[in-house]
């Protein structure tokens, strides 16, 4: 027998045999999390060193067109990462040495500060229908503006960020940004159902946005976006042609891979304090993975998980949604499909899920053992589930906490919080003065 046919029967078998091992559990999990969230359509692949374990669309067809909204800034952030390894540009030199006309009081923060969110410049997108016509005029109506904070100093999301990077790439090509993104990742990576701005959209096959509000879905809001938003808000694409952008990242095809293991170390600001994105990927950790991606707002979430390097065990999770009843964040979604595809790896993503489902009344109190700093790692599931499910789920969260860590101020103070915004004024000031003595007795401890 031909060792080449040998050694392909052998990977395809172990190719179905994972996918039978890991489909039924993630589809049952994306059945779960129609019916919890009210999704209106919704398409997942997950892939584990360059094997497709789970790829299925429901509502929707598998090769539909996303909006996908802020996953536009991962293209911008990429062609920043190029520039920095062909040192045509320093992260941590002023942006104005390669951008003209920025407002004065932002010549001194750097690119790093821009691509991170880091800069406090504030918010241009306040109005939805009164665009101004160009990214000039964008400037220069923010000029007499003032910082929101010194650079460097926290973390503030806004569009202007990438704004001041899309001309920065613009002035280094001389090109506008769409022809830019096209020729240096689209074209390479052969993504032809991916399109820059709603002008270029096909006439079929584009889903449609919704929203939840009183418990139904409605069309979401369409944002006529000009061009030169096309780097921060604009994109559109199926979920295979962004599983070929996110693989091309992990095999170093668009960035080299001790580049990108460089530029995505932990963020941290001037004050000392974690910051939230790595070079405009948004930075995490689970267990001994390392994870960057982004979202789309509550709609769609992207996510690259590694281990120890990028040559060795990785993930990539892409969960694509047009909407939900519940506005759920597509942290919880993908965090849930982690769980399902790899529940031994990903025990943080498991203990979530649990929490979700002991919030709804689904399962009895869960095992929590084995996860770091579990009274915050609650805490914040609880504010998850107020989120995404409601107060009343919520409550059994926080609930939960006090009584694993009856003696945390913070744990009765969250729970105080949610009887408040509930309505139950009585309660929730029997709690906060609970958590008033608890944290004065700590203080006096110290």
């Amino acid at each position: 027998m031909d060792m080449r046919f040998l050694r392909h029967l052998t990977l395809t078998f172990a190719f179905f045999i994972s996918l039978m091992a890991h489909a039924d559990p993630i589809a049952e999990q994306m059945r779960i999390n129609q019916k919890r969230y009210g999704i209106a359509g919704q398409a997942l692949l997950i892939a584990h060193n360059d094997t497709v374990l789970f790829r299925a669309a429901d509502g929707v067809k598998i090769d539909n067109v996303f909006p996908v909204y802020s996953l536009s800034k991962l293209l911008v952030s990429t062609l920043i990462m190029q520039l920095v390894e062909q040192s045509k540009i320093d992260l941590d030199q002023p942006a104005s040495i390669y951008v003209r006309d920025l407002p004065a009081s932002w010549r001194g923060i750097t690119v790093r500060q821009f691509v991170n969110h880091s800069s406090g410049v504030p918010e241009y997108f306040e109005n939805t229908v009164n665009f101004l016509p160009t990214a000039q005029a964008v400037l220069a109506s923010l000029a007499a503006k003032p910082l929101n904070f010194q650079p460097g100093t926290s973390t503030r999301y806004t569009q202007t960020n990438y704004l001041v990077l899309t001309m920065l790439l613009e002035a280094q090509y001389g090109k506008p940004y769409a022809q830019i993104a096209k020729q240096r990742i689209l074209e390479p990576l052969h993504m032809e159902h991916t399109y820059l701005g709603a002008p270029s959209l096909p006439k079929a096959g584009v889903l449609t946005a919704y929203a939840g509000k009183d418990g139904k879905l409605i069309q979401a809001e369409d944002v006529a976006w000009p061009d030169y938003s096309y780097g921060h808000a604009e994109l559109y694409l199926t979920v295979d042609d962004l599983f070929r952008f996110v693989q091309a990242v992990a095999k170093g095809e668009l960035v080299s891979k001790q580049t990108l293991l460089q530029l995505w170390q932990p963020p941290l600001l001037s004050t000392g304090r974690p910051g939230i994105f790595a070079t405009g990927w948004e930075y995490g950790e689970s267990g001994q993975y390392h994870h960057v991606g982004h979202d789309g707002g509550t709609q769609v979430r992207v996510r690259l998980v590694y281990k120890d390097t990028l040559d060795g065990d990785n993930y990539i999770f892409i969960y694509l949604t047009n909407g939900s009843v519940k506005n759920v964040w597509s942290r919880v979604l993908l965090d849930s499909a982690m769980a399902a595809a790899a529940p031994d790896q990903f025990r943080q993503e498991v203990l979530s899920e649990k929490l979700i489902a002991y919030a709804l009344g689904e399962t009895k109190t869960p095992t929590v053992e084995g996860i770091p700093d579990l009274e915050r790692f609650i805490n914040a599931s609880g504010y998850a589930a107020r989120e995404n499910l409601g107060l009343n789920e919520a409550i059994r969260v926080f609930t939960l906490n006090t009584t694993l860590f009856p003696d945390s101020a913070n744990t009765w103070d969250s729970l105080a919080e949610t009887y408040q915004a509930k309505g139950d004024q009585v309660k929730a000031r029997q709690l906060y003065e609970k958590a008033h003595l608890l944290s004065a007795k700590s203080g006096a401890s110290k």
